[in-house]
């Protein structure tokens, strides 16, 4: 989960911001996490501990309610409401990623991926794009090489991943749908060499930067192994206690876990 919440920082101030280039600084002052990492965490801390995902999305917003939500989620989680919103947006997919370190197999990734999912994104493309994260984590971190993980996504997914970034950025614009922001942040992962790199495709596409950079830093810190200690460690800085225990827990836990 590590390489979501790091991929959320570095993306933050570029969000909007229309960025089409991958040399960029990694962290400057304005670099903190968003909503992106809090959803994760609580995401995270369900696997760990247990409860609904309903109640932990409701505590984790009213503890820490300035961190960028959307306007619909804020509402739902601000009034307690139980029942989801048909959302389609990329939020179900940002915050899966512990999803596919945690579980044992492909199918209970799916269907873990859709409990985490329709508590809020109960629209089928919500839910594809929530499935679809999580199990390109799941293989790669299984072993999966990326022209297997491409073609298990575009056979179960239905998701066009033979597109290369140069051919998208120019004319790519911000996205926040799970059709529009999923499949060209696994194809930043795709492309990558590195964790670094990953996190920097997806910046570049000049979108949802932090929610992609998460999306594809999820992914990559699975294929590559662990996020540098130079961007593990800033990145992990800008965590109070109480979200950097449940990294910490989580991490011993379910790090480095290959089957």
């Amino acid at each position: 989960m590590i390489g979501a919440l790091c991929g959320d920082i570095i993306g933050l101030v570029h969000e909007g911001a229309g960025t089409k280039t991958k040399g960029f600084p990694l962290f400057v002052p304005e670099s903190r996490f968003t909503d992106d990492t809090m959803l994760t965490v609580a995401v995270a801390a369900r696997l760990l501990h247990g409860g609904t995902y309903v109640d932990l999305f409701h505590d984790y917003f009213h503890a820490y309610p300035l961190v960028g939500y959307g306007g619909t989620f804020a509402e739902w989680a601000r009034l307690r409401k139980r029942a989801p919103y048909q959302s389609w947006g990329n939020g179900a997919a940002m915050r899966v990623s512990p999803i596919g370190i945690a579980a044992n197999s492909l199918d209970e990734v799916l269907a873990e991926a859709r409990r985490s999912a329709v508590v809020t994104h109960d629209h089928p493309e919500g839910l594809r794009g929530a499935q679809a994260t999580a199990a390109a984590v799941f293989l790669a971190r299984t072993g999966a090489g990326k022209n297997d993980i491409r073609a298990e996504l575009e056979r179960t997914f239905g998701y066009r991943l033979r597109d290369r970034l140069d051919d998208i950025r120019d004319g790519y614009r911000f996205d926040v749908s799970c059709q529009g922001s999923v499949p060209p942040s696994i194809i930043a992962f795709l492309e990558s060499d590195s964790y670094e790199d990953a996190v920097r495709n997806a910046v570049s596409l000049g979108g949802d930067a932090d929610t992609m950079a998460a999306i594809a830093g999820g992914i990559a810190v699975a294929f590559y192994g662990d996020v540098p200690e130079r961007i593990r460690g800033p990145a992990l800085d800008r965590l109070d206690r109480p979200l950097r225990t449940i990294v910490e827990e989580f991490t011993e836990r379910f790090g480095d876990r290959v089957t």
